[in-house]
């Protein structure tokens, strides 16, 4: 078989539309400040102006309404997007790019809490919000919404533009409508979680399709279930038909969805949106990706108990490096675990899933759920060949992209797609985070083969939380706890003789975000260190997620006692000793 794995970011051949038609054209305009030397154009549309840099695409959609909203080459888009467009399945990336539509109830329904709106007689809001690289703003007295998209390097010139941004005399007021400008707020909701237990062929694309292209596909293409990019802020494509009433109308039809964000990428890549190179923030990085992620799939009506699936795309793997993906992916995986939704992973077979099988028992990772790997070979199953030990991920937890960019067409609606093969299941319910579980106890005393009760359980629901599986928290210590951990201890490089005793206690206490704290900070993060503290001094500290005068002496015992620095500030040395069991 071939081990060939794509690159999915391609650069198109660039495309200079110049606008014509009544209602969109350009002219000469004074310079803007970060833009090319040469002088930007004025392009407007439906009455509202903007000054856009001279090197950028103009797009009118009357004259090329199929075209692609693609963000990974600076353009701006003029008129209503097709319902069906002509994009390329491998587009990952971001550099900016603005679309101004005219509003509509299409269009309103891509609005959040999030979307701005202008003032009577302006034509910017002086406060705009970027959420997930993303700025959105209904120019009612223009009758347009405005979407901008950026990445950090290119924030402030896209905010330029919009600050351009005025009316002219064709500008013909239409309002939001009234149910779109808070269309977040009661979404309508997919058909439980997804894509749930599902055995066979979906597909994935970088736009949403229309509903006409879905249902002419449900009826006669092998395909079942569908990939959406819902969320990231390294999103290659707008995302016009991408609505919660879209969500409700496929999943109520009987289409599964996997949702992917694409967010920052390995750092040993030239992508201009990378992770950090150190572990601690990576995670702190993923964590961010997660909640951006979470909002989007709350507001589509993606219920928790769904997986989300990070997209990272292929790099030359280094030590260094595969530290940065799976620190980015432990904390991907902690916050979608808190609010009750599955992990998933998307990448080459041969970098980022290779990557993460070669660290499948590590505690030191926090694995996730669900693995999308790209792999090329052209069959459609879930075998990951030499890339990932058939034992790993083998529970329902796949899904195997095993071709790409190709064009297929079903009752007349052709689209570009990758192609994938779906065995998900048994994951309805993310990994137990233990909420609800007694773990505040005076004592961790030692427990092992044989004890019985509360501390057993809360042992039990440890393991569960970190992957090793005690099978169901009952509060009885057998085989299966004894197992699962010895498993734990081998990978925490302590004595794996499956007993419960300080040091494995003070590793399943302190297990999670590793956030520096100290006197005066509170929430979850203490409350985990006044559990591990207590254990791993065998004394009773105060668990009530406040740190105080007594978790600072007891945080300042422990350092001394350890060969740390005793300042009383929780940091990443006194975490890292912690997690490790010492």
């Amino acid at each position: 078989m071939s081990s060939w794995i794509p690159w999915r970011a391609r650069a198109g051949t660039a495309l200079l539309a110049a606008l014509a038609g009544i209602g969109a054209f350009a002219t000469p305009a004074p310079a803007l400040a970060g833009s090319s030397s040469e002088s930007p154009r004025s392009v407007t549309y439906h009455g509202y102006r903007i000054q856009v840099p001279a090197d950028w695409q103009v797009v009118d959609l009357a004259e090329n309404p199929r075209a692609c909203l693609r963000f990974d080459r600076p353009a701006v888009y003029l008129g209503e997007p097709a319902e069906q467009n002509d994009c390329p399945a491998g587009v990952v990336g971001r550099s900016a790019g603005i679309v101004v539509e005219p509003i509509t109830a299409r269009s309103a329904g891509q609005t959040t809490a999030a979307t701005a709106r202008t003032q009577p007689g302006e034509a910017t809001a002086p406060s705009t919000t970027s959420s997930d690289g993303t700025i959105r703003i209904a120019v009612e007295d223009a009758g347009v919404l405005v979407t901008a998209a950026h990445t950090p390097q290119t924030e402030n010139l896209v905010r330029d533009v919009l600050a351009s941004a005025e009316l002219t005399q064709g500008a013909e007021r239409t309002a939001l409508p009234h149910t779109a400008q808070r269309a977040d707020v009661n979404p309508t909701a997919a058909a439980g979680p997804q894509p749930g237990t599902y055995l066979g062929k979906g597909f994935d694309a970088c736009a949403a399709p229309s509903q006409a292209a879905m249902n002419a596909w449900q009826a006669s293409s092998p395909y079942s279930a569908v990939g959406v990019y819902i969320s990231g802020s390294f999103r290659g494509c707008a995302q016009p038909n991408l609505t919660a009433s879209w969500v409700t109308s496929q999943t109520s039809n009987g289409w599964r969805l996997f949702p992917i964000d694409v967010g920052r990428q390995a750092p040993c890549t030239s992508y201009s949106l990378k992770m950090s190179t150190d572990p601690a923030t990576a995670k702190s990085q993923g964590v961010t990706a997660a909640a951006g992620a979470i909002t989007a799939a709350a507001g589509l009506g993606i219920p928790a108990g769904s997986a989300i699936y990070s997209d990272i795309e292929a790099y030359t793997s280094t030590a260094a490096c595969k530290a940065s993906v799976l620190s980015y992916l432990s904390g991907w995986t902690e916050r979608l675990h808190s609010s009750g939704y599955l992990s998933g992973f998307y990448s080459s077979a041969a970098s980022g899933i290779k990557d993460a099988a070669a660290e499948y028992g590590n505690s030191a990772y926090t694995r996730v759920d669900h693995l999308f790997y790209a792999w090329w070979n052209g069959a459609a199953d879930t075998n990951t060949g030499s890339y990932v030990p058939s034992t790993s991920w083998s529970d329902h937890q796949r899904i195997h992209q095993y071709a790409g960019e190709v064009t297929e067409s079903y009752g007349g609606y052709s689209i570009n797609i990758d192609r994938d093969y779906l065995d998900v299941g048994n994951g309805s319910t993310p990994t137990p985070t233990c909420t609800g579980a007694n773990l505040d106890f005076a004592s961790y005393t030692t427990v092992q083969n044989g004890s019985t009760g509360d501390r057993v359980k809360a042992a039990q629901c440890l393991l569960k939380a970190a992957g090793f599986d005690p099978g169901t928290p009952d509060g009885i210590f057998g085989p299966d706890t004894t197992a699962a951990a010895r498993n734990f201890q081998a990978g925490k490089g302590l004595t794996a003789d499956g007993v419960v005793g300080a040091k494995t206690w003070t590793a399943l206490l302190s297990r999670g975000s590793t956030p520096t704290v100290q006197n005066g900070s509170t929430g979850e993060a203490v409350t985990r260190l006044q559990r591990a503290l207590t254990a791993a001094l065998g004394r009773t500290v105060s668990i009530d997620g406040v740190f105080g005068s007594g978790t600072a002496q007891a945080a300042r015992d422990y350092q001394s006692s350890r060969g740390l620095g005793a300042d009383g500030i929780v940091g990443p040395a006194t975490w890292g000793a912690l997690q490790a069991g010492k």
